[in-house]
């Protein structure tokens, strides 16, 4: 790494010509305006060394130039060492590159603790919406850049199958369902369930207004409506192992596991393993019961179990119900203690919303005091909220955005800019259905992967499927582009080039591709996609650029045009490799 070389020599040169010691040297990219590839802040150095900064800039870059080869020249700006480093390091470092295979990732190491990452987790009372997209696509990239990091990554969801909120779906088929299924409705199961859970919900309001009408008053009626009383019954029952609920609880929840995996498949994630609520939800009882022994949490006078944070800045938060029922908590606390005793993890990084900030706080807080040594290693990948131009989304109105009707929008809305933009002589039908589909599938995860995880996302369709600025389209057709180009390279264009005076966009496009290694290692210490995604319209600017400004297939010097040629394969691998850790396709042509 050229850092490496340059601070070891800054440190050697400020001993000989100032007899100064310093611990590291502060670098930066040189400014467009000036020459040069990277800078040393010399300002950082007046610690140490006293005196005027160009003085010793000037010093300094001397000693660089006469002894490290890799610097060609340098120039001094007020405190600022700009260095201009040779063209053979910079080709010398590019034949790297292009030979190795997989650039930029690490393969994981078998003997290393593995990394497990949550997401997605539905209810089985509704089909998957444009918040679960995001949380889908956020932890497949998350597993898919941690992985390329160098680590074993293991991809899970919970799934939240069982409640009231499931018995609500139930109890409306049973009473209202006139035996529909998916094969006799033609409806994914999904969406079959989740209608009758807006069925309940309108049939509960409707008895609730009965209820006020009769002289109840508001709570009462809420708590008192015949068909939640009548949910909660089946709850009871559910619990008790009655036959006829379990096997109606059973029948359903596969309607719905057949239309999450319809869905899964067409956004392209998927997982290694399955956690159900309905066999963990009792997990957790016997930790609360062994810290409350150890006097880690505490019993109220009604039975309830809690736990009191406040010192921690937190408050006191319940961990058993005093009828001896688990919350959530205590679920999360077993099923938690549970996967590290599965797998060998050194990390568990949860995929859920902000809303849920506070429980993780909690959570994590509860398992360090519990005394497993492994809770500060448990990460809440918290992120914000994605709305639509026409507002918030609502789910039990059954006004819900939902993730296969987006995807289908996308793709449809695809279509018809590829259809406006007239590129398409010469695809057959069939070809032109999986364009429009990787084009509107890339727009989509991309628009909402290259935003910062924790913000808010208000997205916008149309302005998604751009073909110019920073979308998935664009990237795509530069990589497109790219395929065209080495079509036409119908010659050996393998050779190793070790010697050639490179134009000013060959190195700015080699600096590029020399940041994607430590692109993806960032991406994965932040859990953020959102590097790896502007990683990659950087780098397609760059390219842009250099497919402007100069000639590439029509270069009359031979190792020009080879040189010209094996920067864009590698573009083009990049571009892919990078797409791949966001979970989008590229196409070979658009």
């Amino acid at each position: 790494m050229m850092q490496n070389i340059l601070g070891e020599a800054v440190k050697k040169g400020l001993k000989e010509i100032y007899n100064a010691t310093i611990e590291s040297v502060e670098f930066q990219a040189t400014k467009k305006d000036f020459e040069g590839d990277i800078t040393i802040v010399v300002f950082a150095l007046l610690r140490v060394v006293k005196g005027n900064p160009v003085e010793i800039g000037t010093k300094l870059g001397t000693y660089l130039k006469e002894n490290v080869e890799q610097i060609a020249d340098f120039n001094v700006v007020k405190g600022f060492l700009n260095l201009v480093i040779s063209d053979f390091y910079f080709l010398e470092n590019f034949n790297t590159i292009y030979s190795t295979k997989n650039f930029g990732f690490i393969p994981a190491n078998p003997n290393e603790k593995a990394v497990m990452v949550e997401y997605s987790s539905p209810n089985t009372n509704k089909p998957l919406h444009l918040g679960h997209i995001r949380n889908n696509l956020l932890g497949y990239s998350v597993a898919k850049i941690i992985e390329a990091s160098g680590k074993k990554v293991y991809k899970t969801q919970i799934i939240n199958d069982r409640g009231i909120h499931i018995c609500k779906s139930m109890l409306a088929w049973q009473r209202f369902g006139n035996g529909e299924t998916p094969e006799n409705t033609g409806l994914k199961g999904d969406k079959l369930v989740g209608n009758y859970y807006v069925k309940f919900d309108q049939e509960y309001k409707a008895e609730i207004a009965q209820l006020i009408k009769n002289g109840k008053t508001e709570e009462e009626a809420k708590n008192e409506a015949p068909i939640l009383l009548e949910a909660k019954e089946m709850l009871l029952k559910w619990e008790a192992g009655d036959k006829s609920v379990v096997e109606l609880w059973k029948t359903m929840n596969q309607w719905v596991y057949a239309g999450f995996d319809e869905t899964y498949k067409e956004l392209g994630v998927d997982f290694d393993k399955n956690y159900y609520e309905s066999n963990t939800y009792l997990l957790g009882k016997d930790i609360v019961s062994e810290g409350l022994k150890n006097g880690i949490f505490y019993k109220k006078e009604d039975g309830s179990v809690w736990i009191d944070l406040t010192d921690e800045g937190l408050d006191e938060k319940i961990v058993l119900r005093a009828d001896g029922t688990a919350v959530y908590m205590t679920q999360d606390i077993g099923t938690a203690i549970e996967r590290f005793k599965d797998y060998d993890l050194d990390e568990l990084v949860y995929t859920v919303g902000n809303e849920q900030d506070y429980h993780f706080k909690v959570l994590f807080l509860i398992l360090d005091k519990l005394g497993f040594s492994w809770a500060k290693h448990c990460y809440h990948l918290s992120y914000g909220m994605v709305d639509l131009p026409s507002g918030k989304m609502k789910s039990r109105e059954g006004t819900v955005v939902d993730a296969d009707d987006l995807m289908e929008e996308m793709t449809k809305t695809a279509k018809a800019i590829s259809q406006e933009l007239g590129k398409l002589e010469g695809y057959s039908e069939k070809e032109k259905a999986i364009l429009y589909k990787t084009i509107g599938l890339g727009a989509l995860k991309y628009y909402i992967l290259k935003v910062d995880p924790k913000k808010r996302i208000l997205f916008n369709p149309e302005e998604s499927v751009d073909f110019a600025g920073n979308t998935g389209p664009f990237i795509q057709y530069t990589y497109a582009r790219i395929q065209s180009i080495l079509r036409k390279a119908t010659f050996d264009y393998t050779q190793e080039i070790s010697e050639l005076k490179l134009h000013e966009k060959e190195r700015s496009i080699i600096k590029q591709l020399e940041l994607f290694p430590e692109t993806i290692q960032l991406a994965a210490k932040n859990h953020s996609p959102a590097l790896v995604a502007n990683y990659t319209y950087d780098l397609v600017k760059e390219y842009n650029s250099f497919y402007q400004t100069i000639p590439i297939l029509g270069c009359e010097h031979e190792q020009e045009k080879i040189l010209r040629i094996q920067i864009s394969e590698k573009v083009a691998e990049v571009l892919k490799s990078a797409f791949y850790l966001l979970g989008i396709q590229v196409p070979k042509r658009m």
